[in-house]
């Protein structure tokens, strides 16, 4: 039987944690301090053992809702994706989740525990007392050679990156630059405005994002620039152990005709691959992204709560910020 059991932060433990192959980003220092820090939440380390052996990790926080502590490994709206666990070869799923919920609930004291882990599957939540909603991600394998990698992509997507350069984008990656976020931002908010919406983050977050994964040397930062040299679409992607992740990239409007987002990607899907990395994961599933040749790949979002009271207040919480994210956009462009 599988528990789990909270340790503190050490050189020795992350070092360890680092071992396991099913290991990404989500669960590495560097990843864990952006996200306590945008959400001033408290991460939460756990061995998971088997008797006297350990045989794999949980990585989650928690935070304070209406009162409540809660346990996000993650939270919708965290700007992160899958947490959950790592595990030895051989190691059930299933059983680590079904040992999370006296952890969560008993041990940590929370009232409300959710986990999108990206390697769980619908059957390893049955029977768990767990709701829980399709969340896919898309990815692409990077294995295959270069021109397998293009020629995988919509005809339409192949014409539009060979547009781009015959127009004039040149892609640069970008170091130490403070004007990048501000460069991004202002992008994102023509990408909300195009479906009278707002971003639903603020710039502090990016901000945030950089300042913790550059120094550790695990984030692509990329600029679209148009012939006269004005960047004109911007592209943020983390990377780490075999994965690199598309967590945002955004392009304004006027210059979507020169195609610089699609030329973004291509640069990206390049310098993983010749990086040692194997898979791109856009980290979501919008139908956009099969132009790019990807496959959906299916991962549930598991919650639950410790009273009906509080599972009623998490989905009145997600409603009122949606709701909030339009009245904003609207006195916005009122102005």
């Amino acid at each position: 039987m599988l528990r789990l059991h909270r340790v503190t932060p050490t050189a020795g433990i992350w070092a360890e944690r680092a071992t396991y192959d099913d290991r990404l980003i989500f669960h590495t220092e560097p990843w864990l301090d952006f996200v306590a820090e945008a959400q001033r939440a408290e991460p939460v380390l756990a061995r998971v053992t088997d008797g006297s052996e350990t045989v794999g990790h949980f990585t989650g926080l928690v935070t304070k809702r209406f009162g409540l502590r809660i346990l996000g490994s993650p939270m919708a709206g965290w700007t992160t994706s899958y947490v959950g666990f790592t595990l030895a070869p051989g190691v059930p799923r299933r059983a680590a989740l079904e040992a999370l919920m006296p952890f969560a609930f008993d041990e940590l004291g929370c009232a409300h525990l959710e986990v999108r882990d990206r390697f769980a599957t619908v059957s390893d939540l049955d029977g768990l007392g767990l709701r829980w909603t399709e969340a896919p991600t898309a990815v692409i394998s990077l294995e295959p050679v270069e021109d397998a990698l293009f020629n995988a992509m919509a005809s339409a997507c192949r014409r539009n990156i060979r547009k781009a350069t015959r127009s004039g984008v040149i892609v640069e990656e970008v170091v130490a630059d403070p004007t990048f976020a501000d460069d991004f931002y202002d992008q994102l908010r023509d990408v909300f405005a195009k479906q009278n919406l707002v971003p639903t983050y603020p710039i502090a977050r990016v901000r945030s994002l950089i300042s913790h994964l550059a120094p550790a040397g695990q984030v692509l930062l990329l600029r679209a620039r148009d012939e006269s040299g004005r960047c004109i679409a911007t592209a943020v992607l983390p990377w780490y152990h075999r994965t690199m992740y598309f967590w945002g990239g955004a392009s304004y409007r006027a210059d979507q005709h020169l195609r610089p987002n699609e030329t973004l990607i291509w640069h990206a899907l390049r310098w993983a691959k010749s990086h040692g990395m194997t898979e791109f994961d856009f980290v979501g599933g919008n139908a956009y992204k099969s132009k790019y040749g990807t496959v959906s790949v299916p991962v549930p979002w598991a919650r639950r709560s410790r009273s009906p009271l509080v599972a009623n207040l998490r989905d009145a919480a997600a409603q009122g910020f949606a709701l909030k994210q339009r009245a904003v956009a609207r006195l916005t462009a009122a102005r």
